[in-house]
């Protein structure tokens, strides 16, 4: 996949843990100009990262490391490049997991991850809706609940140190952190290129966010 047409060009990490072409796909139909790169030479210039993940947090960690992707990350978040994980890639962004302990996460957000607490079945597989903390840059401005829901597969979600990085919130007999937030970095615990118009419609609020920086005068 390559950067076309004249949206923002955002960079797709490839580290060989999740399936990019879902989320690639959802970006280009909304106006991005997507580069999927697998070394931080190949994300330079671009205007956000996308950082997509599925399955465990310590071998994602090391193959972020191995990609060289883990200080890029952290000095993008650093000079203010909006950077966006989803699923997996939101726990990333976290200081550490309960599924892998001992390894160090990205850090960008203080807070651990940890197993959702809950008598219903885990992994949380399927539609749930989002409460919204006003303000944010993924809050729909208006809606049902149809605009409002969203796809989870996951066993995990993030415990923010700050509350006031929760962005908004989810339930599985428990209520969980479905997405977080700090600074230029923030995620989200579902798949949103998975999650029908409600999907389609944040990712385009975010990059309405992405553009909106980069039209500010230096």
């Amino acid at each position: 996949m390559t950067a076309s047409g004249s949206g923002p060009l955002v960079a797709l990490l490839d580290y060989e843990m999740s399936n990019l072409r879902s989320a690639g796909k959802a970006l280009e139909r909304l106006g991005a100009r997507v580069r999927v790169a697998a070394r931080p030479a190949e994300a330079r210039g671009a205007d956000a990262l996308v950082l997509p993940g599925v399955g465990r947090f310590g071998a994602a960690m090391e193959r972020l490391e191995a990609h060289g992707f883990t200080g890029m990350l952290r000095e993008a978040a650093g000079s203010g490049v909006p950077v966006l994980g989803i699923c997996l890639g939101l726990q990333l962004l976290f200081d550490d997991s309960e599924e892998s302990p001992g390894v160090a996460g990205l850090g960008l957000i203080p807070g651990t991850v940890r197993r959702l607490r809950t008598d219903l079945k885990v992994p949380h597989i399927g539609w749930s809706e989002v409460r919204w903390r006003e303000g944010t840059v993924f809050a729909p401005p208006d809606g049902g609940p149809a605009d409002r829901t969203y796809y989870f597969v996951h066993s995990y979600a993030c415990d923010p140190a700050d509350d006031g990085d929760v962005l908004g919130t989810a339930d599985h007999g428990t209520e969980f952190v479905a997405a977080a937030g700090r600074g230029a970095v923030a995620g989200v615990q579902f798949h949103p290129e998975k999650s029908s118009n409600a999907g389609l419609a944040l990712l385009g609020r975010w990059l309405g966010g992405v553009t909106a920086r980069e039209e500010v005068p230096a």
